[in-house]
């Protein structure tokens, strides 16, 4: 039972490291993480009495 909570550790780490590796890496592949930003107006009433 250790030795699979170990590997399950393991492959915890492993993926963690791999995802900030991808993160820091992926806009030299041509990997855009940027949102799309789109200015949205929208009126507002409010009601003062």
């Amino acid at each position: 039972m250790f030795r699979l909570i170990k590997w399950l550790i393991f492959l915890i780490v492993l993926a963690a490291i791999g995802v900030t590796g991808y993160a820091y890496v992926g806009p030299y592949f041509g990997v855009d993480f940027t949102p799309p930003t789109v200015e949205i107006r929208q009126p507002v009433v409010l009601d003062a009495d």
